[in-house]
């Protein structure tokens, strides 16, 4: 079984693969002041309670944009795990073109969703992570990514409002029932809710734009995904998981690189196409 890590600034999505299928996945918050021990006895809970055996891990492989957390992530699953680790930069030899300005800044987790993307999908994608900070990775069919933008969180930018006015109450992040808000507490929950969905769809539309690609796929992914990507009119497909997808592809080709024996193919996710 490979163990994949998706570290992001505010959360970090693990998921367990199995022959190509995502078995399990959990998400915890990203501590990066965590030991080595403590963070062994959480990920080893985490499997066990899951019901499945911690001895059957033998590859560990590591998506971070958080530096200082990677090397007790990485020590974690040799020590803790018994799990051979790999983490994932632009210097990893994976079937896919960063054709950028600065190649060795792109973000492994927007590595790893182009590989994704252009494995699973096979055609120009538009990938939108919804984390922390908002990705949009422009992502053709043969695998080069050609760059994309980078805009504030939806949470990011809400927890931002709130800090910064004395009178506006901290709300649930959920769809209201109307634009126009009758109470403080729905008017900012409408304009962060619809906020969002306006800010990716008016993007979606200036990248098809320029990137003179109107068809291209459209898969919104992260944790904001399933809640923000069915209000989107641009989003196609709603994929969660794409990263943690992109991840056990680069375990798997970095395996066939190294032994030369064909690893099972992927057992690709069902299909999430948004209905419009």
């Amino acid at each position: 079984m490979n163990l994949v890590f998706d570290v992001g600034n505010t959360e970090t999505v693990v998921g367990l693969f199995e022959t190509g299928e995502l078995r399990e996945h959990w998400r915890v918050a990203t501590q990066p002041e965590r030991s080595v021990d403590e963070a062994g006895l959480l990920f080893r809970s985490l499997i066990r309670e899951s019901g499945f055996n911690v001895e059957l891990i033998r590859a560990a492989t590591i998506a971070s944009v958080v530096p200082p957390f990677t090397p007790i992530l990485l020590e974690t699953c040799e020590r803790h795990l018994g799990a051979r680790a790999t983490s994932i930069d632009a210097t990893t030899p994976l079937p896919i073109r960063l054709d950028v300005e600065e190649p060795l800044t792109v973000g492994a987790d927007r590595i790893v969703n182009t590989l994704a993307a252009a494995q699973m999908y096979g055609t120009d994608t538009i990938a939108v992570d919804l984390g922390t900070a908002t990705t949009f990775d422009c992502i053709t069919g043969d695998g080069t990514f050609v760059g994309g933008v980078i805009a504030p969180g939806v949470r990011t930018g809400a927890e931002m409002l709130v800090r910064r006015t004395a009178k506006l109450p901290r709300v649930d992040l959920e769809r209201p029932p109307l634009v126009i808000g009758r109470r403080t507490e729905l008017s900012l929950r409408s304009g962060i809710f619809f906020g969002a969905v306006d800010t990716i769809d008016g993007i979606v539309r200036r990248i098809k734009s320029e990137w003179s690609r109107p068809n291209a796929l459209v898969v919104a992914t992260g944790g904001l995904a399933s809640l923000i990507g069915p209000h989107c009119s641009m989003v196609d497909r709603i994929e969660p998981y794409l990263t943690l997808y992109g991840l056990d592809l680069a375990h798997r080709h970095l395996e066939e690189r190294s032994t030369g024996v064909r690893v099972t193919p992927l057992k690709r996710p069902g299909s999430r196409r948004r209905s419009k």
